[in-house]
């Protein structure tokens, strides 16, 4: 049963319940999982139309919008990036995708954005070294809010969007829709809440993808058609030497937590939710850039990292060089208990009996070709992730629709981000270990450290955080 956002401040997150078997999910998955959600599959399509507006139309913006506009009646009246062929391309899409066939306006500043329209959803699919201004400023302008994980770039404009959204009573869902994968969602159910892995001592998270963008572009002007001041906002200014979009971007310290923030944000958060677990007690982390020596980027191609619960340790591994550990898992998740493992990942799930005599569970990953063909011509589209982020968004409007914590509410989404924030600290300090306090806000016995949960802002742009 979902919680209630009152008019005052509010405490805690929906619930997820019920669900069933795999080969029934393989039938009818979205209904089974919107049920496990809490969500009414039909509520989305019944209501009023939501008026929408999209800040950062890059490839998982638009990803983000297409799936909203898939599940629910909305009307995208602006979009807001400081790229104009970016801009162009969502606008032509989103006319031709949205059932008024009007073209949205545009805007290249969001705070215009934002000051001219009434919206009732914002959309944030913007690099992270936005999401926190963002996200409080759509929030403080009436809407509820969708953003992208991690939804920051250091821990304290975390505690700002948490405290934004309860003292506003804004819905805030945050993009780590695993919580959402029919797959996953029926793991949760038979395997681990149905006691099949016994008594859990160990999980582990990894990512092997050769994904960190490492070039050596030249220094370049910057076209007519590019903001880059804009672009580049609160962060740092650097040289311009190509489209900061996709993966450019995020292999640059200036804008993100590298593989940390991006890959190992999900895993964790999965782990966190599959588990019940709340903030590590301690986080420690240990790596660098120890092969790929030859490029500009400056995030870590080597990183392991330990969260410490109370009762086992979960621990991340990064390669973006390499082979695997285990092909079929090249990004996991792995939770050992004393009568089972479990392997998970956003294609597959397998649980492996320590039994011999007892029967092992796979577990495929769901698709929706059929119901939504137009997937299947979508540019760079995540076929396997778009049912999930269905899902999310129809509880991300279930929750507004009742006005309660959806299933990756800000402040889950915070915990993960920050860990993960965390974990690239302790790795900055020589690996040791950080033990955050969320009610003081700050790390306990680490003066250096507290220091650094907030980076510096770039003139004349603000941090959102006050304490």
């Amino acid at each position: 049963m979902r919680q209630e956002i009152p008019s005052d401040q509010k405490t805690s997150a929906a619930a997820t319940t019920g669900i069933a078997r795999r080969r029934v999910l393989q039938a009818g998955a979205a209904s089974i999982a919107c049920s496990a959600l809490g969500v009414n599959a039909f509520a989305a399509t019944d209501g009023p139309t939501k008026r929408v507006g999209l800040i950062g139309a890059g490839w998982y913006g638009k990803s983000d919008l297409w799936r909203l506009i898939q599940v629910a009646p909305v009307e995208v009246v602006c979009i807001c990036d400081p790229d104009q062929k970016m801009l162009d391309e969502a606008v032509q899409i989103a006319s031709e995708r949205q059932k008024s066939g009007n073209k949205p306006s545009t805007y290249v500043d969001y705070r215009k954005m934002l000051a001219e329209n009434r919206l009732d959803i914002v959309v944030i699919g913007t690099p992270d070294h936005w999401h926190a201004l963002q996200a409080i400023e759509a929030m403080e302008a009436g809407a509820d809010v969708y953003v992208q994980k991690p939804i920051s770039v250091d821990v304290l404009e975390g505690e700002a969007m948490v405290a934004a959204a309860r003292r506003l009573g804004r819905v805030v869902q945050v993009g780590t829709q695993r919580k959402s994968t029919p797959h996953l969602i029926d793991v949760k159910k038979q395997v681990v809440e149905a006691g099949l892995l016994g008594k859990i001592g160990h999980v582990e998270m990894c990512c092997y993808y050769h994904m960190r963008a490492n070039g050596n572009p030249d220094v370049m002007p910057v076209p007519d058609h590019l903001d880059y001041e804009m672009w580049t906002g609160p962060a740092p200014m650097r040289p311009y030497d190509g489209l900061p979009h996709k993966r450019w971007w995020r292999t640059f310290t200036e804008y993100g937590n590298g593989i940390m923030g991006d890959m190992c944000v999900h895993m964790l958060d999965t782990a966190r939710w599959m588990l019940g677990l709340g903030w590590p007690n301690r986080i420690s982390s240990t790596g660098g850039i120890l092969v790929q020596t030859e490029g500009k980027s400056n995030i870590a191609d080597t990183q392991t990292a330990t969260f410490e619960f109370d009762d086992f340790n979960a621990q991340w591994t990064h390669r973006t060089w390499g082979s695997p550990t285990d092909p079929d898992y090249p990004w996991a998740l792995f939770i050992y208990g004393d009568k089972g493992t479990l392997k998970a990942s956003t294609m597959r799930a397998d649980y492996i009996p320590q039994d011999n005599r007892a029967e092992p569970i796979h577990f495929d990953c769901f698709f929706e070709r059929e119901k939504y063909p137009e997937d299947l011509t979508e540019k760079d589209i995540e076929l396997n992730a778009a049912p999930a982020t269905r899902l999310h968004m129809l509880d991300f409007l279930q929750a507004i629709e009742d006005r309660s914590r959806p299933v990756a509410d800000i402040e889950e989404g915070h915990i993960s981000t920050a860990s993960c924030i965390l974990a690239n600290l302790s790795m900055r300090l020589g690996g040791r270990p950080l033990q955050y306090d969320p009610q003081n806000r700050l790390v306990i016995g680490d003066e250096e450290a507290t220091e650094m949960l907030r980076r510096g802002y770039r003139a004349p742009w603000k941090h959102p955080f006050v304490g």
